[in-house]
């Protein structure tokens, strides 16, 4: 992932390992000083906690100790760097002067035995439920904060959110030395997660809401606004697999790692271009990655054949993956985190999404298109061409109010139009723009044929564009009109 172009600091880091969390902390969290990680139920900061213990055990060479005071689970080692310290809430009352001296023998006793360099206590709640005196509370709430700082670890501590600040006590976050708020909300019946630093001491640190999820390899969070507009620019062309549109690009077709924004009203083509892309990309040797959401994979691949492409066998080579799902199903923070993971791992030379426009039923949705700003972005940093469909209608009046705010920022804008006339519909194409090269500003009637797609010249009689039957009546007309002063002429010389 790119990361987020914070300035480093000279201050000591202890690295997560999370994706994208190192990047808006600019290095992680800070070495040897507690960390405050913040939430309400089910909100993910035990597996947060857990995932910075575990990748720290195994990645970075850093023992640690997890110690909990509500769930019980199994001891176990990890090399024999990882330690498991379970607190029932009966071991911790107030009897007489209430102090933590029992707790800071266990669990000293735990990082001297395995050498800790990384502790998480999970929760502070559970640990000073039993404690009725808010004058102790906070005394102790200080002194434990004051330990782990002494003791010199990387400590991770997970505390509820408060009615009214941050946390159920309100002085954890003062006597923290970083505070991560996670948040985990619910908006037109979708979930998502939410991850911001509320403060980070000597550091600088990304201030805006990441959204993150929790997958099958752990915590991923999304920087949303980390991208900078530094990406290089490539001089490569890659052709498209459709002759007469290369031709209109200047003979040549799109640069590699551009943006191509193909829109057009229903059944005017585009998944068609995008599947065509797709298949001139496996015809190079390249991989591509197609998120598709309006049909399933193994109906793209039946309509796909119907116009000569046989995507299967890219799939059998491994060059082609299809990933399929129901824009409703997860929220656009889901979707953008999921397809950066796709594109991390399958490493596609182009990637086709279609229809872009459906990750959201609301066109205005400026989260949309910051969603697809950053993915396009995203996309331009990995060099990796990608082909973004959108819905439009077929008003010309709209053109501009339906493309959902990011043709501008496309390198290449191929705008599909579907034409009734006599009873007739045809499709057409035309580039509205290309970016760094010369490319045609005439309209090209559009059809799909059994053999893939081809584009013809168009006519235009009386100020109208003639297509389908109409063009060929007309060509005929012209044929039969240029035939016969040719034939007169013959029957005056043979008169002579």
């Amino acid at each position: 992932m790119p990361n987020e172009g914070i300035p480093p600091t000279g201050l000591p880091k202890a690295r997560t390992g999370i994706e994208g969390l190192d990047e808006i902390t600019a290095g992680g969290l800070p070495a040897g000083r507690p960390t405050l990680v913040c939430g309400a139920a089910g909100c993910g900061k035990t597996m947060l906690a857990i995932e910075f213990l575990v990748r720290g055990a195994t990645e970075f060479g850093e023992p640690g100790v997890f110690m909990m005071f509500e769930v019980e689970a199994e001891r176990a080692h990890v090399r024999g760097q990882l330690d498991f310290v379970h607190i029932e809430r009966s071991e911790i009352e107030e009897t007489g002067e209430y102090d933590l001296e029992g707790l800071f023998v266990r669990l000293g006793y735990a990082i001297d035995m395995i050498g800790a360099k990384r502790v998480v206590l999970d929760t502070l709640e559970a640990l000073f439920s039993g404690l009725p005196n808010e004058r102790i509370l906070r005394a102790e709430l200080r002194r434990l904060f004051r330990w782990l700082k002494e003791r010199g670890v990387t400590a991770v501590i997970t505390a509820e959110r408060g009615e009214k600040s941050l946390t159920r006590y309100g002085l954890e976050e003062y006597v923290a030395d970083c505070v991560i708020l996670l948040d985990h909300r619910v908006g037109g019946n979708v979930s998502t997660r939410r991850l911001r630093v509320v403060k980070y001491r000597g550091s600088a640190h990304g201030t805006n809401e990441y959204p993150f999820m929790i997958g099958e390899h752990g915590l991923s969070v999304l920087p949303i606004t980390s991208l900078k507009l530094d990406h290089a620019a490539s001089t490569e062309r890659v052709l498209s697999g459709i002759d007469r549109l290369d031709e209109m690009l200047g003979g040549k077709g799109v640069y590699r790692g551009s943006s191509v924004h193909v829109s057009g009203p229903p059944g005017s083509g585009k998944s068609s271009v995008g599947a065509t892309f797709v298949d001139a990309a496996c015809r190079r040797g390249e991989r591509a990655l197609m998120f598709v959401y309006e049909e399933s994979a193994s109906q793209l691949l039946r309509n796909m054949e119907s116009i000569g492409l046989r995507l299967q066998r890219w799939i059998d080579r491994g060059l082609l993956r299809i990933e399929a799902s129901r824009p409703t199903f997860y929220g656009l923070e889901q979707h953008l985190t999921l397809m950066y993971a796709a594109v991390g791992d399958f490493r596609p030379a182009l990637v086709v999404v279609d229809p872009m426009s459906n990750l959201s039923a609301d066109h205005d949705d400026g989260l949309l298109k910051a969603t697809l700003m950053r993915l396009i972005d995203f996309l331009k940093h990995e060099r990796i061409t990608a082909i973004c469909t959108n819905l439009t209608t077929d008003a010309v009046v709209s053109l501009a109010t339906s493309e959902i705010g990011v043709s501008s920022l496309m390198d290449t804008w191929l705008l599909l139009a579907n034409l009734e006339s006599n009873g007739e519909r045809t499709r057409t194409i035309q580039v509205l723009k290309s970016r760094g090269m010369a490319h045609s500003n005439r309209v090209r009637e559009f059809v799909m044929a059994d053999d893939g797609i081809r584009l013809l010249d168009v006519c235009i009689a009386d100020g109208r564009i003639l297509t389908g039957s109409a063009r060929v009546a007309h060509l005929q007309r012209l044929a039969a009109e240029a035939e016969r002063p040719a034939k007169s002429g013959r029957g005056a010389r043979s008169a002579s």
